[in-house]
């Protein structure tokens, strides 16, 4: 579509939407380690998912590794915001390495709850996307492994040894719509299993698709801001594109597509967890190449949510927050 600057464009702004404590929490961990310890400080795999925050810290001097055997030995790391299996703190270990856990407390809720079932002898099934970094850092944190689930197919096709001794934890950036289906799949199947409800899924995922169904009904095209491997990201477009409006995850206003714009004078915008409020404002920016904006921001439910540091790291003084708009 050519551009077009005499076109009126109206956007609604998703609230809340963006970094949530967790993001907040992890970047900050990294950003306080690089001042106490100077660089370099070593990461494994991407603090959260975001190319533009992990550029920004890049930058200041982290050092992204796939693994703790790239770290030398006796340096500074950081486990990332998803958290990782007990083999891996082993490995740390082994090392001698100085760690730092950036490890969301609402990833570390999990852990724990399906560590205590394994104490009372249940097996444990995890419903989420096998392969993503939370996943597999539960499924390691669990003593005898987890069964993962991810629809309510995979749930009806189980086949476990007793039936009475189950239960179920989750990935904390899953669909609230798809989670509540798989749930009620197992209970259907394994009547006694026990397991948090749906509520337990992490507040910020729940309020950021429920922004999404508010601002859905007000809009002809929903952008989502946030990687493509961002778990929360892809879930907040595919609600969007379930309530009938077309819905696209961008990484940044450089992915923007002018047709999209074709027929359409209304815009929702909203961004995943892991995305920091500058590259929202980059894809504002953007869209006045086509014609004239006018931005409307939504009100939603405030989060207040701060989550400690870790000790190591609690009196060290906190730099800026990486990626975020100044």
């Amino acid at each position: 579509m050519a551009e077009n600057t005499a076109k009126e464009l109206k956007v609604l702004l998703a609230s809340p939407r963006g970094f949530c404590a967790g993001v907040e929490r992890a970047i900050e961990i990294v950003e306080r380690a690089l001042d106490r310890f100077g660089p370099p400080v070593y990461v494994r795999h991407e603090i959260v998912h975001n190319k533009h925050v992990v550029d920004s810290l890049r930058a200041k001097g982290a050092i992204f590794v796939e693994e703790v055997d790239d770290i030398p030995e006796g340096a500074h790391a950081i486990f990332s915001a998803h958290g990782v299996a007990a083999s891996v703190v082993e490995a740390a270990r082994e090392r001698a390495l100085e760690v730092v856990d950036a490890t969301c407390p609402l990833v570390s809720k999990v852990h724990k709850e399906g560590q205590n079932h394994v104490r009372k002898g249940r097996e444990v099934i995890l419903i989420g996307h096998a392969g993503h970094p939370e996943v597999e850092g539960t499924r390691g944190q669990i003593p005898g492994g987890v069964m993962i689930v991810n629809t309510v197919e995979d749930a009806q096709a189980l086949d476990v040894a007793d039936p009475d001794g189950l239960a179920y934890v989750t990935q904390t950036t899953l669909s609230v719509d798809d989670t509540r289906d798989v749930i009620e799949a197992l209970k259907v199947k394994f009547p006694s299993i026990v397991g948090p409800d749906v509520k337990d899924i992490c507040y910020a995922t729940q309020n950021r698709q429920d922004a999404v169904r508010a601002l859905s009904p007000q809009v002809d095209l929903i952008l989502v801001v946030g990687a493509q491997n961002s778990s929360n990201s892809n879930r907040l477009r595919d609600l969007g594109a379930s309530m009938g409006r077309p819905s696209y995850l961008i990484a940044d206003s450089g992915d923007f597509d002018p047709a999209w714009l074709e027929g359409v004078s209304t815009i929702g915008i909203t961004a995943g967890a892991s995305a920091p409020e500058e590259l929202v404002q980059g894809v504002i920016k953007r869209l006045e190449d086509f014609g004239k904006v006018a931005v409307e921001p939504l009100t939603g439910v405030e989060e207040n949510v701060i989550f400690k540091l870790p000790r190591e790291l609690a009196d060290t003084a906190p730099g800026p927050v990486a990626g975020a708009a100044e």
